[in-house]
């Protein structure tokens, strides 16, 4: 029975020449005439897909880079002690790194189009997920290069494992000086690079391959040691980042959650949405179509925010018409949508039209059915300016009459409409 399941987990059966392999391995690892310029019209493909959010052709693009062959052999090499080879292996992807870094900066500077699209930001904040994804790409990697029938993999490890698109938004991050861009990706591209150098160092070591140079003891324990030591650097600051992401997330959600119950079930009209996670402290900035918020309103709902887990937080709503305005067409321009001011208005008469419009045709149909000495019955809503600053809404009803209606009856009408209508502000009002 166990001989049965070593079987099914064998990596030995099926596995190619292995001497074969590292001729193979070890040719694709410079980069020099054809390889070097695939890797720059690679890089160029892939800006160019990064810069017009297009993610078939960044998909194209790292299915035709090269840059997989010295990492690959520098896993090779180092899982056979075969020092040349990986001092090889080091300088060609330097070389390597540092064309694509000049490529691409030059791409994204000569570009007129310099807005960060969302596939950039994507390379920007790697996390633990990342690590996973190319260590484990790297398995698949290495696994695919040593059968005699290599399939399928190796295509889907380039996707996977994604290097192309981090080093050119590095790239792009020097171009426009965004060093926290440069920072972020760099780093993605050497999570990717390493943890694939490290997937095929150990699966060299599982296949036993013949060590190239005999490492004493003590040699081989101290390069497991630094193995080691440089896996926990890149893994630690991936995890504060994948921490990081899921607050942000928690974060937004329990925002969303917030707006819902405080605000929009209430039935203000929510025009503007901005938040702003990283700053101290953080910030929700709103914008309502009509509620206007006093002071202490806007206090109370600041410290609601505790009751929803949103600490360090404070809400602003913004009430200036003109900078609202302003506002909100830019946020609108950055998401690439055509509107301008003259459609906000629209917007905004609409909804204050629906305000004070009545055309429920069915309720002055019943009016009439109960109280048939009405005529002429018409329902509205007008304001009533208690002062200079102030209104309120009230519903009125204005019908003709050939008698005047008797006390009882006209109570009767009022708590008839206050519960049609869900509002204990009516006035009724007989025209002569």
């Amino acid at each position: 029975m166990n001989n049965k399941i070593l079987d099914f987990i064998n990596l030995q059966s099926g596995e190619d020449n292995k001497q074969k392999i590292l001729d193979n391995v070890i040719s694709n690892i410079s980069f020099r005439g054809a390889n070097l310029w695939i890797l720059a019209c690679a890089i160029v493909i892939a800006s160019i897909g990064l810069n017009v959010n297009s993610t078939a052709v960044i998909i194209g693009a790292m299915l035709i880079s090269p840059l997989m062959g010295p990492i690959v052999g520098a896993g090779f090499a180092l899982g056979t002690y075969d020092f040349q080879v990986l001092k090889k292996s080091f300088k060609n992807l330097f070389i390597a790194t540092l064309v694509g870094l000049f490529v691409s900066a030059l791409y994204f500077y000569i570009s007129p189009f310099k807005e960060t699209q969302s596939e950039l930001l994507a390379r920007t904040s790697p996390n633990i997920y990342d690590v996973l994804i190319a260590f484990f790409g790297g398995l698949v990697g290495v696994i695919a290069i040593t059968r005699v029938e290599k399939g399928n993999p190796i295509p889907g490890v380039a996707i996977a494992t994604a290097l192309m698109p981090p080093l050119c938004t590095a790239g792009y991050g020097i171009a426009i000086g965004n060093f926290q861009y440069f920072l972020g990706s760099f780093y993605l591209y050497t999570i990717n690079s390493f943890f694939i150098c490290i997937a095929t160092f150990l699966i060299i070591k599982y296949l036993k391959y013949e060590p190239v140079n005999t490492l004493h003891t003590k040699h081989e324990r101290l390069i497991r040691y630094s193995i080691t030591v440089l896996i926990l650097i890149m893994i630690i600051p991936s995890f504060f980042l994948a921490s990081n992401l899921l607050n942000e997330k928690k974060f937004s959600q329990n925002v969303e959650k917030f707006i819902e119950n405080e605000l929009s079930n209430k039935g203000y009209t929510l025009i503007y949405k901005r938040t702003s996670y990283n700053s101290n402290p953080r910030k929700i900035d709103l914008a309502f179509l009509t509620k206007k918020f006093s002071d202490e309103e806007i206090d109370t709902l600041n410290t609601k925010l505790n009751e929803y887990e949103i600490q360090n937080t404070k809400l602003n709503i913004k009430q200036d018409v003109t900078d609202l305005k302003s506002e909100i067409l830019n946020e609108i321009g950055n998401q690439n949508k055509n509107i301008t001011e003259k459609d906000l208005s629209i917007n905004k008469l609409q909804n204050e039209l629906s305000e004070y419009k009545f055309d429920n045709t069915n309720i002055i149909r019943e009016v009439q059915i109960l109280f048939p000495e009405m005529r002429d019955v018409s329902i509205g809503k007008h304001l009533i300016y208690q002062n200079t600053d102030s209104a309120k809404a009230q519903t009125v009803m204005v019908y003709s009459s050939e008698k005047i209606m008797i006390e009882d009856e006209l109570e009767k009408l009022n708590q008839w409409l206050k519960q049609k209508l869900g509002t204990e502000d009516i006035k009724v009002i007989r025209q002569e």
